[in-house]
Order: C-alpha cells, then sequence, then structure tokens
C-alpha cells in the first residue's frame, strides 16, 4: 500500500515555485551552457559539457520529483482543521516534563524543518501526536531514547 505525501497550501506553493523556477529560467541557463560547450569542440575531453550535461540530468530528476509530488500529494489546508485533534497541519504546543513548552507545526515529511519547529508526521514524535488531543501524554521512542510528552495546545 502506497503512503499518503501529505502538504500543506504554503508547502505545495514553495514546490510549484520550484518547479516553475526550474521549468523556466534553471532550463535556459542550462541550455546556454550545453550550447557554449559544444561550440567549444571536442566533447569528449570538455569539463564544462560534462557538468552541464550532469546539472542537466540533476534538475530534470528534481522536475521529476516536484511533477509527480504536487499531482500525488494530499494538501491540507490548515484553515479548516479541526483543533480537537492533531493531524497534519495542527500546531501544537507541548512539554516534557518541566522543560519549557514546545510548538511544533505538523507536517508531511516533505516539508520538515525541524529547527523551525516543522515535524514530520513519520518522525516519531509526529507519528505518536497523530490523532491525540489536548491532556494527553504520549511517549515517543527517540534515537535518544524515550520522551513523555504532554499536550498543552492544539490550533
Amino acid at each position: 500500500m502506497a503512503q499518503v505525501t501529505y502538504l500543506t497550501l504554503e508547502g505545495a506553493a514553495k514546490l510549484k515555485a520550484e518547479l516553475e523556477e526550474l521549468k523556466g529560467p534553471k532550463r535556459d541557463e542550462i541550455a546556454k551552457r550545453l550550447r557554449s560547450a559544444i561550440q567549444m569542440g571536442d566533447l569528449s575531453e570538455n569539463a564544462d559539457y560534462h557538468k552541464a550535461k550532469e546539472d542537466q540530468s540533476f534538475m530534470e530528476g528534481r522536475i521529476q520529483e516536484l511533477e509527480y509530488l504536487l499531482n500525488n500529494a494530499t494538501i491540507v489546508d490548515v484553515t479548516d482543521l479541526p483543533t480537537d485533534t492533531i493531524q497534519v497541519g495542527s500546531r501544537v504546543t507541548v512539554q516534557e516534563g518541566d522543560y519549557p513548552e514546545e510548538t511544533y507545526f505538523l507536517v508531511g515529511a516533505k516539508e520538515a524543518d525541524p529547527r523551525n519547529g516543522k515535524i514530520s508526521n513519520e518522525s516519531p514524535i509526529g507519528r505518536v501526536l497523530m490523532g491525540s488531543h489536548v491532556g494527553d501524554e504520549v511517549t515517543a521512542s527517540t534515537p535518544d531514547g524515550e520522551i513523555k510528552l504532554k499536550i498543552l495546545k492544539i490550533e
């Protein structure tokens, strides 16, 4: 069974912008580099040509990945989410023991950015938060061991 990929509206917009940049200006830039390298002559020992082809290949792969993702992801509109149950798109405030409160924004794996408080629904903490309610205590098994979190607020 295929796993569902989630994107918030904000995340989908960022990926669409990246896709447009890659399909437009970036493709044009690589085409110019290739034309310039080809005009230099012998391609077998032309490092500029090989680098441009490598960059083109990487970029085309990224374009395919973004198109697939945008066509197959489940888009979550965070303005329509209920605030009684945690799900992708929820902003959750939790507390571990006596440590200060922390707020996480639960997103799909493709948008995760833990340093900026965006955690994946597939991460150890994200997995145990999914479906929980205010007042619940959950235990996540992380690489550093188990942590117990009390859910204080869902937005």
